[in-house]
């Protein structure tokens, strides 16, 4: 079977490259252009370990075609901030201790990063029913209810 060419811009960066028309956007990410944030969980959509945002928005990458990017924004947990400026919700994670083994921490992240430019949510309740998504084995789910309702108070500061 031959490739299908995918131009995407990846965290602000214009890629383009051939890929199966079958492949994950999340295979594509980590296999093709070494973004290895996103993290491969369930490989299902079941767990959102490999939350990205496509044009803004929180999508899950193994169950997006890497074909359906084309033209697109996709940004990954690695394009969100750096060592030197954290975005608010990676300094939240930090601050609150919202993560314990780490497989999930990405796709919490990005999609805590998401639920922050969505409005309509106010609560930990809110918090907790738009994030059921994803997914944390070590069941740190209070922690990062705070990171999220932490993140949120300091970008309105």
């Amino acid at each position: 079977m031959s490739g299908v060419p995918v131009t995407v811009t990846v965290n602000d960066e214009s890629r383009s490259v051939e890929v199966d028309p079958r492949r994950s956007l999340l295979d594509m990410l980590r296999e093709t252009l070494g973004l290895t944030g996103t993290q491969k969980g369930c490989d299902q959509g079941a767990c959102g370990a490999c939350t990205v945002h496509v044009d803004g928005r929180r999508v899950l990458s193994c169950l997006t075609l890497a074909a359906q990017v084309d033209g697109r924004e996709v940004t990954t947990v690695e394009g969100i901030g750096s060592a030197d400026a954290l975005h608010p919700v990676q300094q939240a994670f930090l601050d609150c201790d919202a993560f314990q083994c780490g497989a999930c921490t990405a796709g919490q992240v990005m999609s805590a990063a998401a639920l922050l430019e969505e409005d309509g949510w106010e609560t930990a309740e809110d918090v907790r029913e738009l994030m059921s998504g994803n997914l944390c084995r070590c069941g740190a789910y209070p922690r990062i209810v705070d990171a999220v309702l932490a993140a949120r108070a300091a970008r309105e500061a």
